[in-house]
């Protein structure tokens, strides 16, 4: 009885140590906490608000002033070269880093990271062989797939188009796959071929290229210079037009040669008519000029003037406006005819400033068509058409 009774007042006995060690534990974390705040540099907050407001530079200089006084912190060193690379001052960083790098507690997770970002300040210092050597080095550690990535880059570059598609294809995953870019990589290929006339390797990648991406406009153009340039008219005519189904826009791209590969069979009319159908059903392509011209060949100044005038009222934009006023010229009276003039010479200049292809990734501008945006590096990124920015 006297054990049972034992038992029952222990833990009300015991409550108030328990209470009491909880309290002391906790003021214990409380006191380490502010112990470990206070010992944080003024600086280190300066950098931080530095960053904030976008200032790298006085970021750099309010972090290097700490790492002075915690010379063998590896995060803060490792931040700071990482900064000085930001700013393009490679060589701080290469000299932080490989210092870094000798450090003896610098091993195992911590290394691979101050190699991969040693390997990308030889990158952005233009030392692409020393980086690519390091990136090899590091696919087989925990930072291989940015690894990989960087690689891609750097033979992207170098126009190494055979280790891009090795690079890509080992990045491949169920949830993210390189099949957009590789179609690109073996479009490249594919086009060095037909550059050469050496169709049979234009062909084998242009194959492979739909073989990763059956919706690759560019293949299908590449397919269709070879057909016209071995003679197989018709087959460039099937190759052009398939790019109807992939992506209708890239049409006005081959509205020219798809005329000309009908003309050398001797279906001009069906040529024609196939270009000025393709503007009806997508009046945002960029075919005016084309359909104009060949119908001036075809069919006289008064047929082709009226086709052009009917499918840019379909869809008026700056280019259309001045095709019409150059019709229209020589039906106006003079009185109208060196004002008419004037407005075209206005609409003309103002196309050549804001008319032309930008990037849908970055926003970059430019007068002529890439494949590979200059500025951001993506691919197929391009309007296919010229546009109002």
């Amino acid at each position: 009885m006297d054990n049972e009774l034992w038992m029952i007042l222990l833990p009300i006995i015991l409550l108030p140590v328990f209470f009491a060690m909880g309290w002391f534990a906790a003021r214990v974390d409380m006191k380490t906490v502010l112990k470990q705040a206070k010992s944080i540099p003024a600086g280190f907050y300066k950098s931080l608000d530095a960053l904030v407001d976008r200032n790298n530079g006085r970021a750099a200089r309010e972090l290097a002033e700490v790492v002075d006084q915690q010379p063998q912190s590896y995060d803060l060193n490792l931040t700071l070269g990482k900064l000085y690379r930001q700013r393009g001052e490679n060589d701080r960083a290469i000299n932080m880093h490989q210092a870094l790098l000798e450090s003896p507690d610098t091993v195992g997770d911590k290394r691979e990271r101050v190699l991969f970002e040693l390997a990308q300040n030889y990158q952005s210092a233009g030392l692409v062989d020393r980086a690519e050597q390091i990136f090899l080095e590091l696919q087989s550690g925990d930072m291989a797939r940015e690894a990989r990535q960087h690689l891609m880059s750097i033979y992207q570059q170098d126009r190494d188009w055979e280790k891009a598609i090795e690079m890509a294809q080992q990045l491949s995953r169920n949830e993210q796959t390189y099949q957009f870019e590789i179609a690109q990589f073996y479009c490249e290929l594919a086009q060095a071929a037909l550059f050469k006339s050496n169709f049979d390797v234009a062909r084998y990648n242009v194959a492979k290229a739909l073989e990763a991406n059956k919706k690759c406009s560019r293949a299908n153009m590449i397919l269709g210079d070879i057909e016209a340039k071995q003679g197989n008219f018709a087959a460039a005519v099937e190759a052009y037009g398939a790019i109807e189904q992939q992506n209708h826009a890239y049409l006005s791209m081959v509205g020219e040669k798809l005329y000309e590969a009908y003309a050398a069979q001797g279906k001009q009319e069906e040529g024609l008519s196939r270009l000025i159908g393709f503007m009806q059903t997508f009046p945002d392509l960029d075919l005016i000029n084309v359909i104009y011209e060949k119908s001036l060949l075809l069919k006289g100044e008064t047929e082709a003037a009226q086709t052009a005038v009917e499918l840019v009222r379909k869809k008026p934009d700056l280019n259309g406006v001045y095709r019409l006023l150059g019709l229209k010229l020589s039906d106006m009276s003079p009185a109208w005819k060196a004002d008419a003039d004037m407005m075209r010479s206005v609409i003309g200049r103002q196309l050549q400033k804001s008319v032309m292809y930008r990037c849908r990734n970055c926003h970059f501008k430019s007068q002529v068509f890439f494949w590979h945006c200059p500025a951001c590096n993506k691919w197929e990124t391009f309007t296919p058409n010229k546009i109002e920015v």
